[in-house]
């Protein structure tokens, strides 16, 4: 079964956004965590962050990285549902730890948290229902 059948055949929230808007979401969120990561690692570079402020930023890349393989790889909901919490809790850190710094950098983080509290909702419910 391929993960596309996998996926459509799991039990979902009547409520879950069809699979063309999370990829639309992505590819404009993609774009502003990138440019966020990439100021940040820059000004670390440039010493006007401290180093320690990278951390939360590369917690949650690898962790956003990792929920695809996890999820549709592995077909593993429950390690799923820890990853997005991971990744949820990585955008509040993001957030707080740049926030001294370059306020800019945590309002851009705004749309992404908003985003991932919903997709960890809906990982949660699909987890949840899938049981």
């Amino acid at each position: 079964m391929s993960w596309t059948e996998w996926y459509n055949a799991l039990h979902k929230p009547s409520w879950t956004p069809p699979g063309s808007t999370i990829g639309m979401i992505w590819s404009i969120l993609y774009p502003i965590l990138f440019v966020s990561v990439v100021f940040v690692v820059v000004q670390a570079i440039r010493r006007k962050v401290p180093w320690k402020v990278l951390i939360p930023f590369g917690v949650n890349v690898v962790s956003n990285v990792i929920f695809t393989p996890i999820q549709f790889g592995l077909r593993n909901l429950e390690w799923a549902a820890v990853d997005i919490l991971v990744v949820w809790a990585s955008i509040v850190w993001m957030m707080v730890a740049i926030w001294p710094h370059h306020r800019w950098v945590t309002y851009a983080q705004v749309p992404y948290l908003l985003w991932v509290s919903t997709a960890t909702v809906l990982q949660l419910s699909i987890t949840w229902m899938n049981r």
